[in-house]
C-alpha cells in the first residue's frame, strides 16, 4: 500500500461492517436500460431494493415496471434527455416496490454505448435513507476528524503517515500535507521517534490498544520548550480482519504534567521538612545536630553539603555586627552523595579556617542573607572553594550549582549552610532556596539550644571536678582507688561525689554521695555537703551520727535530697563501720571469699529529716576489697536493679587484679553508651 492509498477509512467510522465494503452498506443496484426502455441487465441489489427477481424484470419496460403513473411522464423525460444529450442525472426519484408502497431512491443515471453504437441507459440506485444515513456520519466522522481539539493521525502497516488532522498539525506545527508519506522520525527529531515507532509496531503486531503512552520532547511549533503528550494507539482492521495500519490520538498535558510534577515536588519538600523536624536537634550537642542536618539535605536537595559556624559563637563570644571583613569558620560536618572530589575539597569536620570577605559563605554571614549561584562558571569557584587546589578539585567533580543559606537563631547569625550540586542535573532554584532556609533556620536553633546548653554543662562539669578531691591521699593500712564520670547523654551533670578523708588513729573515711538533681545548682549542693562531711568526720563522730548531722543540714539547702554511704576503716580493729542514708549498698570482696552485698540498715536519703541512721561493722581483713558507687554505674531503663546488681557482684568476684584495672573494668562493662546520670566509684584495699 502507498502512502495516501488507505482506502474506506474515513466512511467506516461509526459502522460495523462485518467485512462488508462501502458498497455493500449502501446496497448499490445498478440496472441497464436499452434505448426503447427495456430492462436489459438487473443485478441482485436491485431485487433487494425494488422487490422484483430478474426473471420478473427482464425485458419489461422500466417506467411501467417501478415508476407509478403521477411520476411516469418525469421519469420518461428524464430517460430521453439521457439517451439523446448523454448528460448524467442524478437525485432522488420515487419509485413504486413490488409491494406496492412507494420509495425514495437516490439514483445515478449516464449513457453507455456498446461496440455496435447502441445506446442504453445505466442507473445505479440506492436506498435514499441509507444514502442519508451514510452521508450523515461520513460528514461527522468529517467533522469529528477536522474539528477535535484532540491531535489525530493515522498509520499504515509501514509506519507512514496517511492522515492528520488539524489539531496534530498545530501540535507538531507541520502542515498535514508534509506528513503524508513520511515517518515519525523524518518529522520530528526533536522527540523520541525510535521509541514511539516501536510502540506503534507492537500495537501493530499484537492488536492490543496501548492507552495513555507519555512522551516528552520539541516540535516546531515551539522548538524552545519541552513538552509531554499522552498518546493512545489502536490498529486499525478492513474487512476479514484485513490490518489497514494504525491509529493514533495525541493530546498535550504539559501544564498537567508540570502540575502534577510541582505537586510532587511540594510533597517531597514537606515530607523532608518533616524528616528533618524528628531528626534534627536529637541531642543537645553542636556537632552531632549539624551533623544531622548535612545527613538529611543529602541527597535530598544537595549533592553536597557543609556545615560551618562562626568561631566566635561556638566560644560564646559575641560577634558584634558581622558586616564586612574575613570570618573565623569552625566546619562542623560533611556530607556527599557517593564518592566525589567535591568531599575532600570542603573544610574536615573541627577545622577551623579564615576566609576573607570575597567568599560567598562570608558574604551569607555578613547579610544574613541566602546567596545562589544557579550555574557555577570557573571565575565563581575560587569563591566557593577554600583554596586554589580545592576549586580544581570542585571543577574536576562537575560542581555547576550553589547554595549558601544562613543559619539564623534567635536573630543572630551562627554560620551557613553550604549547598553544591554536582550529580543533580538541575541547578538550585528559588524554590531550593526557600527549603534550604527553612530547614536551615530549624537546624540553627537546635545549634543555638546546644551551644547554650554546652556552656553551661561544661561549667556545671568544671565546677563538680574542682568540687572533688584530687588523687586519693596514700593511708596507712589502706590503698585507694577512684574515678568520677559526667553524664554522656544530653542531660545536665548531677551531683555525685566521693571523698576519702584522713581521720586520727589511721582511721580513714571513705565517702560516696548523690545529690538528685542536675546542673550547677547540683554541682554547688554537692560541694556544700562534702565540706560538711568533711568538718563533721574530723570530730571523730560515728558514722550514724555523721548522717544524723548531715541530714539536718540538707534540709534548708532549698529542697534538695542528697543519699550518702559513709564509712569509716580502722586498721587497728580491722573492721570498717558504715551507715547508710538511702544508698545502694557496698560490695565487700574478701580475700579469701566470694565478693558480697554488704547488707545495712538503710536510712532515709539527706534532707527528708526524721530518719533514723545506724552504724553496721564489717569486717575488713587484709587483702579484702570495699567498693562503694554511685547509682549512675548500675542503674538502666531496661533492666531490672537487682540483675545489675547481680552483674556488679559477679564482676567484682572475678576481678581480683589492680584496683586501676577493676575501676576500668567495671566502667567498661556497666556504664552504657550515653548514659544519662553521672557516677562516682571509690575501691579501697585494706594492706593490713
Amino acid at each position: 500500500m502507498t502512502a495516501g492509498s488507505f482506502p474506506g477509512t474515513a466512511g467506516r467510522v461509526g459502522m460495523p461492517l462485518d467485512g462488508k465494503g462501502l458498497l455493500d452498506v449502501l446496497g448499490v443496484a445498478a440496472v441497464v436500460v436499452d434505448a426503447r426502455g427495456r430492462i436489459v441487465l438487473w443485478s441482485p441489489q436491485a431485487e433487494a431494493l425494488f422487490g422484483f427477481r430478474a426473471e420478473e424484470a427482464l425485458g419489461q419496460y422500466v417506467a411501467r415496471l417501478i415508476v407509478g403513473d403521477d411520476h411516469r411522464e418525469e421519469a420518461m423525460r428524464l430517460f430521453g434527455e439521457v439517451l439523446a444529450a448523454g448528460t448524467t442525472w442524478a437525485g432522488t426519484f420515487p419509485v413504486r416496490h413490488k409491494d406496492g408502497s412507494t420509495r425514495q431512491v437516490e439514483f445515478r443515471n449516464m449513457r453507455l454505448t456498446d461496440d455496435l453504437g447502441g445506446l442504453y441507459a445505466l442507473g445505479i440506485a440506492a436506498d435514499h435513507s441509507v444514502v442519508e444515513r451514510v452521508e450523515a456520519e461520513l460528514a461527522l466522522s468529517d467533522r469529528l476528524v477536522s474539528q477535535s481539539p484532540i491531535g489525530l493521525a493515522v498509520f499504515d502497516t509501514a509506519l507512514r503517515f496517511v492522515l492528520v488532522n488539524p489539531a496534530l498539525e498545530r501540535i507538531n506545527g507541520i502542515p498535514a500535507a508534509l506528513h503524508t508519506g513520511r515517518r515519525i522520525s523524518d518529522m520530528l527529531p526533536g522527540i523520541d521517534a525510535p521509541g514511539m515507532e516501536e510502540v506503534l509496531r507492537t500495537v501493530l503486531a499484537s492488536g492490543e490498544p496501548l492507552l495513555d503512552h507519555s512522551t516528552m520532547g520539541r516540535t516546531p511549533a515551539d522548538p524552545d520548550r519541552d513538552h509531554v503528550w499522552s498518546a493512545s494507539f489502536y490498529r486499525l482492521e478492513g474487512g476479514e480482519g484485513r490490518v489497514l495500519g494504525v491509529a493514533a490520538s495525541v493530546i498535550d498535558v504539559t501544564e498537567r504534567h508540570r502540575a502534577d510534577a510541582e505537586a510532587d515536588r511540594s510533597r517531597r519538600r514537606l515530607a523532608l521538612i518533616a524528616d528533618a523536624s524528628a531528626r534534627v536537634g536529637t541531642t543537645l550537642e553542636v556537632e552531632r545536630t549539624a551533623d544531622e542536618l548535612a545527613s538529611v539535605v543529602v541527597p535530598a536537595l544537595a549533592d553536597i553539603a557543609a556545615v560551618d559556624v562562626l568561631d566566635s559563637v561556638l566560644s560564646l563570644r559575641r560577634p558584634g555586627a558581622p558586616d564586612e571583613g574575613p570570618a573565623l569558620f569552625r566546619a562542623l560536618a560533611v556530607k556527599a552523595a557517593g564518592r566525589t572530589e567535591a568531599l575532600p575539597a570542603a573544610d574536615p569536620p573541627g577545622s577551623v579556617a579564615m576566609y576573607g570577605a570575597d567568599r560567598l559563605v562570608t558574604r551569607c554571614v555578613h547579610t544574613g542573607l541566602p546567596v545562589l549561584v544557579e550555574r557555577v562558571g570557573p571565575e565563581d569557584l575560587p569563591r566557593i572553594a577554600r583554596s586554589p587546589e580545592a576549586a580544581e578539585m570542585l571543577a574536576r567533580a562537575g560542581v555547576h550549582s550553589y547554595l549558601a543559606v544562613p543559619l539564623i537563631a534567635r536573630g543572630e547569625v551562627l554560620g551557613a549552610l553550604d549547598l553544591k550540586r554536582d550529580r543533580n542535573a538541575l541547578p538550585f532554584d528559588g524554590d531550593d532556596v526557600l527549603l534550604a532556609t527553612e530547614l536551615a533556620a530549624r537546624a540553627a536553633v537546635s545549634i543555638d539550644n546546644a551551644r547554650w546548653y554546652q556552656s553551661v554543662r561544661n561549667s556545671a562539669v568544671t565546677l563538680q571536678r574542682s568540687l572533688l578531691p584530687g588523687a586519693p591521699p596514700a593511708r596507712a593500712g589502706l590503698e585507694v582507688a577512684a574515678r568520677y564520670q559526667p553524664a554522656q547523654a544530653s542531660s545536665e551533670v548531677g551531683g555525685d561525689w566521693y571523698d576519702v578523708i584522713p581521720l586520727p588513729d589511721d582511721k580513714t573515711a571513705l565517702v560516696v554521695g548523690d545529690v538528685m538533681g542536675s546542673g550547677i545548682d547540683a554541682a554547688a549542693t554537692m560541694g556544700r555537703l562534702r565540706t560538711a562531711t568533711c568538718a563533721f568526720a574530723d570530730l571523730d563522730l560515728s558514722p550514724a551520727q555523721v548522717l544524723r548531722h548531715l541530714d539536718r543540714i540538707t534540709e534548708g539547702l532549698e529542697h534538695y535530697i542528697a543519699t550518702c554511704l559513709f564509712a569509716v576503716h580502722d586498721p587497728a580493729r580491722e573492721r570498717c563501720r558504715i551507715a547508710n542514708a538511702g544508698h545502694l549498698p557496698p560490695v565487700r570482696v574478701p580475700v579469701d571469699g566470694p565478693a558480697e552485698l554488704v547488707r545495712l540498715s538503710t536510712g532515709v536519703p539527706l534532707g527528708v529529716g526524721g530518719g533514723t541512721f545506724r552504724t553496721a561493722r564489717v569486717p575488713f581483713r587484709p587483702g579484702d576489697r570495699l567498693v562503694l558507687y554511685t547509682d549512675g554505674l548500675i542503674e538502666t531503663r531496661d533492666e531490672a536493679i537487682d540483675e545489675r546488681l547481680a552483674l556488679l557482684v559477679g564482676l567484682l568476684d572475678e576481678a581480683r587484679g589492680p584496683l586501676e584495672e577493676t575501676c576500668d573494668l567495671l566502667l567498661k562493662a556497666l556504664r552504657r553508651p550515653g548514659a544519662p546520670d553521672d557516677v562516682a566509684l571509690l575501691i579501697a584495699r585494706s594492706t593490713g
